[in-house]
């Protein structure tokens, strides 16, 4: 029952939504408390795995059975992680945009709540056909929200990453319908019974890169990542928070869910090369990222590169490896949305993002510098924050597969201090300028978005207990069934 709440809840809201008409209080105040309620039913689902780790799935419910397809829900840790990410995050972005001067209020809301129905959607099924009708239906209200409320050439951009999306989508559906002809039985689309199916080698290697090209442009990795840093800085604040902190995750979750366990002959031969496609993309980004004049563009970047080590560590296959990608997943997540909201505060008060443009912010906001910094610290893996220990973990995994390439994906928490600390510098201190002489404290409003982040910032890094042990079950049920 809670299970199907926490997925038809954003639903009807979102419909409900799309119903009415453009109101400048009532609309946000809809999507704040269905994201809410959303949450609150996440943080009860999770009181019942903790109660019951080892029943997978906690929740099933068949609400229809055709062909093969059946609409179950269900977590194990690795969902878990997933949908509680989701559904803390969205009331922190929706509330996030009350103070934006957004137009078609209604329709904003609606496409974003129903981006929340399909992203658990697709964490939360245990049917592969479910899972990717999913994945296509979170495309749509991003590519609207990119197109209706993004910056210039918005509907070029978010053209060419529908297209690259969409490419993939089509070739991972190939590849499961081809797997689903070969289930026992009367065919299924059910996890488990895709991971009965027993394929020779040559067909995991096809099959394999079918899936691994939708879930590497999703994330993306080097060289499948042309999409995003145009379209991270051409979004809205609140469609480039969507993006990077919990979209990219699906393809993350797909190659723990589907490529790792369904494709093990293969991926003992794929391992190395996609470790070097996500160690070269640590490298080229951060060193793009040192470049950068504009903050927004830095941060996109600086999130690339972070997800090359999520990828490394993931396809290191080791069990450090996938228990720091499930941790790294939720740390970068909290991360990357307060980064993106440190952004707009800046450029709400200054009208600008140009680095150039910026300086002695601190002496102006000191409260401001201070969440800043601690999320700053936090993308930047310094001990005691959540993401040092994903980093570590990670580090750790792919150090148990290669050395030489760790030493190299070390590279990204060196560079990472390199330019988020020169960044920080450069618009927090130094001279005042003109255009952040007037710059104003946080308000009370953006207290509330701030504050929780960094709750969780310093939560996972003092005591990452509770989240290590959501993900230990589900690690080790990968590598078994692997």
């Amino acid at each position: 029952m809670l299970t199907g709440l926490l997925i038809f809840i954003p639903l009807i809201f979102s419909l409900l939504l799309f119903a009415l008409k453009d109101h400048f209080v009532l609309n946000k105040k809809i999507a704040l408390t269905a994201s809410m309620l959303t949450f609150v039913i996440s943080v009860m689902v999770l009181m019942q795995y903790i109660a019951d780790p080892n029943g997978y799935p906690i929740y099933h419910s068949d609400f229809f059975h055709l062909l093969g397809i059946e609409f179950t829900l269900g977590m194990d840790g690795l969902s878990m992680l997933l949908v509680l990410l989701t559904t803390f995050l969205f009331p922190l972005i929706i509330y996030s945009g009350f103070g934006s001067g957004l137009e078609r209020r209604n329709s904003f809301y609606a496409l974003i709540l129903l981006m929340e129905f399909a992203l658990i959607g697709v964490f939360s099924t245990t049917d592969i056909l479910m899972f990717y009708i999913f994945w296509e239906i979170a495309l749509i209200p991003i590519f609207f929200v990119s197109i209706l409320w993004g910056g210039q050439n918005a509907r070029s951009i978010t053209f060419k990453f529908f297209m690259y999306t969409l490419v993939g989508g089509l070739l991972m559906l190939v590849a499961i319908v081809y797997i689903y002809v070969q289930t026992p039985g009367q065919h299924s689309f059910a996890f488990s019974d895709f991971y009965q199916v027993i394929l020779d080698p040559s067909e995991q290697k096809w099959l394999l890169l079918a899936f691994f090209l939708a879930f590497a442009i999703k994330m993306p990795i080097f060289p499948f990542h042309t999409w995003q840093p145009d379209l991270y800085f051409t979004a809205p604040v609140q469609g480039t928070m969507l993006l990077a902190g919990i979209m990219l995750k699906m393809g993350v979750y797909g190659v723990l869910r589907f490529v790792l366990p369904l494709f093990p002959d293969a991926m003992n031969d794929f391992s190395v090369y996609a470790i070097l496609l996500s160690v070269t993309g640590i490298v080229y980004a951060s060193i793009i990222a040192i470049r950068q004049s504009e903050l927004k563009r830095l941060i996109a970047y600086s999130s690339l590169a972070h997800v090359g080590l999520i990828a490394t560590g993931m396809f290191s296959r080791t069990f450090s490896g996938l228990e720091g990608a499930m941790i790294q997943m939720i740390s970068h997540g909290v991360n990357i949305v307060g980064l993106f909201f440190c952004y707009e505060i800046i450029v709400r008060r200054t009208k600008t993002g140009e680095i150039a443009s910026l300086g002695g912010i601190a002496t102006k906001a000191p409260v401001f510098a201070a969440f800043f910094m601690i999320i700053l610290l936090g993308s930047i893996s310094l001990p005691l924050t959540n993401g040092f220990v994903g980093e570590f973990l990670l580090l750790l995994g792919v150090f148990e597969f290669n050395s030489y390439l760790a030493a190299v994906a070390g590279l990204t928490i060196i560079l990472g201090a390199v330019y988020m600390l020169w960044m920080y510098q450069r618009t927090m201190y130094g001279e005042v300028r003109e255009t952040t002489a007037g710059f104003k404290d946080l308000t009370a409003w953006e207290l509330v978005v701030l504050i929780p982040i960094v709750v969780i910032i310093l939560w996972i890094g003092i005591y990452p207990q509770m989240f290590l042990g959501i993900a230990e079950p589900a690690v080790k049920n990968i590598l078994k069934i692997q």
